[in-house]
């Protein structure tokens, strides 16, 4: 049995149980260098791995594809027939801030589980509050005393009431604060409180408000609404008073979300590919932990475990590792491309209702690991398809051998509209203008042999998606049929939704659409979140598995 302080208690089981790993350091007390990264990749493709997890990111530029460590050592993975799995990183929920868009890799976002940590704050009038944290100390429902980070500054060191309200370090009078519940604003202020020996710890903020964290000390993570009724009750009392109680553990009934911190799209370098290509769970996920580390970053934090509560999309990618894995068990010479297909077209559709961000939040969905070892259809690509996409951006011969190391000739070429890839994007040129744009695909039969398949459209409103032919017909499997999807019409909005559905009867085969504008890009129609803080998880580790 596995937990984090009892906290998520079940069994554990790797998402590719017959798999061997093999670890590759690459991450050092200075950094991620890319000669280490690089390194790791040539050993791997050395030692005859299958599936490469990659939990790093780094800045994404325009030549990305040729500067990044990452976007080279897949593509050389690629090229002998293993898949990279990477992080779509933690710099949400800004547009355009996805990383690891490299098309010959799949870029991993995170999403919610159907369960969630809450931690209830009683005051001294009796009201309660919920917010959220992973409290393990029990306080007993014993009511402390209660006060407010701008009514305790530590005046000796110059901090007056504005500066010490967000609790920095040796902000807070240690006499006024000592065995008392305090409340912060901003998220820096459980170093301090932990230093002046703070009894608890309230904070004001929604930076967390998707995410559970462990502190030193009792605490809880409010929102902002409910920290400011806090304040006002502390300043109505004489001798104001409180408690944080032991955090519960609850059905999430609105799982799977996309967290505010996993990265979205669009793909800033090319912005006709969709990035991210599907979610997997990434929030207050079970996992291993070092004895040696104590289990939260705070200073003087002493507490040990072989387990830990951790979010982001570093623990979203080894889930889609571990079913890409599980895969290759089953199809041990499907490509790169196949796995990913399979994986894609099978994903289960998440709701642009409780995602604002559609697509570009979660890409073709939550990953459905059993219903994507029988995708029925597959999307494949080789590195000839790669090369001519690369060819088909305008880049030369001699930039594009800094990715391949070979002499390669331009003379064929292929728009990012056409590289054969399970999702379709089409940016349209204004706002509000009329828009047109073609795709065209291949598709591979893997299901049943003799099968007829038929394109279900899904639009909204104001576009229309054709297909031709919208009935595809097989006689054997391996056989190919080639279509053209092409959209039309006026967006309403910044971000559309709509999707295409090969059904036989048997296997229904999605590619999720997506039609946005330059509004898109600019972030202008997300207004639902406010970053204060962004907590990212860096790990040291490159996970490679290897199927026996």
């Amino acid at each position: 049995m596995a937990s984090m302080l009892g906290f998520g208690q079940g069994t554990t089981r790797g998402g590719a149980s017959s798999a061997r790993i093999a670890v590759y350091k690459v991450c050092w007390s200075s950094g991620c260098d890319d000669m280490d990264i690089l390194a790791a990749f040539d050993d791997a493709i050395a030692d005859g791995v299958d599936i490469i997890s990659f939990s790093l990111g780094g800045k994404i530029t325009a030549d990305t594809h040729f500067s990044d460590a990452l976007s080279i050592g897949a593509f050389h993975a690629m090229k002998n027939g293993i898949l990279t799995v990477c992080a779509a990183g933690n710099s949400g929920p800004n547009h355009a801030s996805v990383m690891n868009v490299a098309p010959w890799a799949i870029s991993v976002a995170a999403s919610t589980l159907d369960r969630k940590f809450v931690t209830q704050v009683k005051l001294g009038n009796n009201k309660f509050f919920e917010g959220t944290s992973l409290n393990n100390f029990d306080l007993k429902g014993e009511l402390y005393p209660l006060i407010y980070s701008r009514d305790a500054p530590n005046k000796e060191a110059g901090f007056d009431g504005d500066s010490s309200r967000n609790c920095p370090i040796n902000s807070l009078d240690e006499k006024l604060v000592k065995g008392k519940i305090v409340l912060c604003e901003g998220n820096e202020g459980a170093p301090e409180a932990f230093r002046v020996g703070a009894a608890g710890l309230l904070i004001q903020g929604i930076a967390y408000i998707n995410v559970a964290y462990s502190f030193p000390l009792p605490a809880c993570y409010l929102d902002t609404k409910d920290a400011t009724k806090i304040r006002k009750y502390i300043h109505s009392k004489r001798t104001p008073t409180a408690t944080i109680f032991k955090t519960n553990e609850l059905r999430d009934t609105l799982a799977p979300e996309v967290p505010s911190f996993s990265g979205r799209g669009p793909n800033n370098v090319t912005l006709e590919i969709l990035k991210p290509d599907l979610t997997a769970p990434g929030v207050d996920i079970i996992a291993s932990w070092p004895p040696l580390s104590p289990i939260s970053e705070f200073s003087g934090e002493n507490r040990t475990l072989e387990f830990n509560i951790v979010s982001g999309t570093s623990m979203s990618c080894p889930h889609v590792s571990g079913a890409a894995g599980y895969i290759k068990s089953f199809h041990p010479t499907w490509s790169p491309a196949v796995i990913r297909s399979a994986l894609m077209t099978t994903a289960k559709q998440m709701s642009p209702t409780y995602n604002q961000d559609a697509e570009f939040a979660y890409g073709a969905g939550q990953i459905d690991p059993v219903k994507a070892v029988n995708p029925g259809l597959v999307y494949d690509a080789t590195e000839i398809d790669y090369i001519s996409f690369l060819c088909g951006l305008g880049y030369s011969q001699s930039v594009l051998q800094l990715i391949t190391e070979d002499v390669i000739s331009c003379f064929g070429t292929v728009s990012a509209r056409d590289l054969n890839y399970p999702s379709f994007a089409l940016k349209a040129p204004h706002p509000k203008h009329h828009l047109s744009g073609s795709f065209k695909r291949t598709v591979t039969n893997v299901g049943l042999p003799m099968s007829i398949y038929r394109a279900i459209v899904t639009v909204p409103k104001g576009l229309t998606v054709s297909v031709n032919p919208s009935v595809l017909s097989f006689t054997s499997l391996g056989e190919k049929k080639t279509y053209v999807l092409t959209i039309e019409g006026k967006l309403k909005k910044s971000i559309n939704s709509a999707s295409l559905v090969w059904d036989d009867g048997n296997f229904q085969v999605r590619s999720p659409i997506i039609i946005f504008d330059e509004r898109a890009e600019k972030g202008e129609s997300t207004k639902l979140y406010c970053i204060n803080f962004i907590y990212i998880v860096i790990f040291n580790l490159l996970f490679y598995i290897i199927i026996e």
